[in-house]
């Protein structure tokens, strides 16, 4: 190596180390302190938000660098807890206390937009305590390195239910759920996203299974759009929902919204035709477009391609499906 490109190596690495050293030694202002740790380190990474949480090749060092072990350790640790832009806001304008004949506690509304555009479909969520408390431990379990940092709201013996204790909470809740989904693999967890959706989902699958559609449907149309959110990177994850909702519609007989989210199911296992709900989805698709007078002969040469290809096998139909989630 010619001495030129040997001093810019050294520059390279000394540079890399400065910043590595300023990064766990430098103080943060007043400001930055009541900020969430995750979301001020979001800020470094706004001007390319849409890429996963490595840098450009310009900014990111060589793992063959003449970085130290622990150097490098420390290096790739502050890389994995770096975030993409947060793209849902969680607010918590109000709580309303419930009295059991046994029990008393908080519920928090939690009410949950999309940043950076107007966001007609807000979704709105209760939770209360001991839901969040649930939620911190079994992320404990699983993300025990990115959540070192994460401080929850403890248990106090007396004075829960004081007017001071529950705005503190309603502020430290909100920016529990904003560091949350700052941090990549969190965001994208179940445990995370069964947080937000599952309580719901279960009432919505029982109204379901009881036959009571109309309440059924009106509970899927509002976790729907929160789930799509939620679930960007994995387009079958809100196959099951709108599939239920697609019964929902069919059996209150109106065919016409059924087959409309039907092609939304669709469209997201066109190239996963092994899912659970391919062959019944296709078989209920093709009743209702020959009910609606709309092609049906595509679809049905789907069905018959896919049974050419795969051995004869019993397959449940979309309703008895529907009915098997979230059985306890």
């Amino acid at each position: 190596m010619d001495q030129d490109s040997h001093c810019t190596a050294e520059k390279e690495l000394s540079e890399a180390v400065s910043r590595i050293t300023t990064s766990s030694t430098t103080s943060p202002s007043d400001e930055e302190e009541n900020q969430p740790k995750a979301e001020i380190s979001c800020q470094v990474r706004k001007e390319n938000p849409e890429k996963d949480d490595m840098q450009d090749s310009s900014a990111t060092l060589s793992p063959n660098s003449s970085m130290t072990t622990k150097e490098l350790q420390e290096y790739w640790r502050n890389e994995k807890r770096q975030c993409k832009q947060i793209k849902l806001l969680f607010e918590i304008p109000s709580t309303r206390i419930v009295e059991h004949h046994l029990s008393k506690y908080v519920m928090y509304k939690i009410i949950i937009l999309q940043t950076g555009s107007f966001d007609s479909s807000k979704s709105v969520i209760e939770r209360r305590y001991s839901d969040f408390e649930k939620l911190h431990r079994n992320l404990l379990e699983e993300f025990s390195e990115e959540m070192e940092d994460v401080t929850f709201p403890k248990k106090t013996l007396t004075g829960n239910f004081t007017e001071e204790i529950i705005n503190e909470r309603k502020l430290a809740f909100k920016d529990y759920l904003r560091l949350l989904y700052s941090m990549k693999y969190i965001r994208r967890s179940k445990k995370f996203i069964d947080f937000l959706t599952r309580p719901e989902l279960q009432e919505a699958y029982g109204c379901l299974r009881g036959g009571q559609y109309t309440k059924a449907l009106e509970i899927f149309l509002e976790v729907v759009g929160l789930q799509e959110r939620l679930t960007r990177g994995n387009p079958f994850a809100i196959v099951p929902t709108l599939c239920a909702i697609v019964v929902c519609h069919k059996d209150l007989e109106n065919p016409a919204s059924a087959f409309e989210y039907g092609e939304k199911a669709l469209s997201r296992l066109r190239v996963h035709t092994s899912h659970r709900y391919y062959i019944p989805l296709l078989e209920t698709m093709i009743t209702l477009a020959y009910e609606l007078g709309k092609d049906f002969l595509s679809l049905q040469e789907k069905l018959e391609e896919w049974k050419t290809k795969k051995d004869p096998v019993r397959v449940f139909s979309l309703k008895e499906l529907a009915v098997r989630e979230y059985v306890q």
